[in-house]
């Protein structure tokens, strides 16, 4: 039999899953709040240890992927950490007026200016932009496979064996 908890915890993984697509929703957080919440409802049972130690760690890494992706790929690109770091309040700042178009449009605009204006070198410029809104994206995407791994193994760990 499925009680509440059990349901709340498997609707927080899922709606990691889904967060992970919109942006400053949590998505690992609520992945871990899942988890943790049916770790601590089961006695501290299940998952397994190792299982809750992987699922842990992925759930770690989701949050690194949302909160340090599109930065470690602004500096990849040659942006200064002033630049990310505005870009980043610009891009917010928009997509709440304006919704995810604005975080991107956002994002590689601010990216772009700032570092023109430092090195007045479009190229270089337009690249570090590329970077960061590619590293926005690409953050996004790994942030939304690992936390359906994260549901996937724990409803096949908790649920099927």
């Amino acid at each position: 039999m499925v009680d509440a908890v059990s349901i709340i915890a498997v609707a927080l993984l899922v709606a990691a899953v889904v967060g992970t697509l919109l942006p400053l929703v949590p998505g690992g957080l609520l992945s871990l709040s899942g988890l943790y919440l049916y770790w601590w409802h089961s006695g501290f049972a299940e998952p397994g240890t190792i299982t809750l130690a992987v699922l842990t760690f992925l759930g770690v890494l989701t949050l690194v992927a949302e909160f340090f992706g599109g930065s470690i790929a602004a500096r990849a690109g040659g942006a200064s950490w002033l630049t990310t770091t505005v870009a980043t309040v610009v891009a917010v700042v928009l997509m709440i007026v304006t919704g995810p178009l604005g975080l991107l449009v956002g994002l590689f605009g601010t990216v772009f200016a700032i570092e023109y204006v430092r090195g007045r070198d479009a190229a270089n410029s337009t690249r570090s932009a590329l970077y960061a809104t590619g590293g926005l994206l690409a953050s996004t995407a790994i942030q939304a496979l690992l936390t359906a791994t994260i549901l996937f193994a724990f409803v096949i760990s908790v649920f099927l064996f």
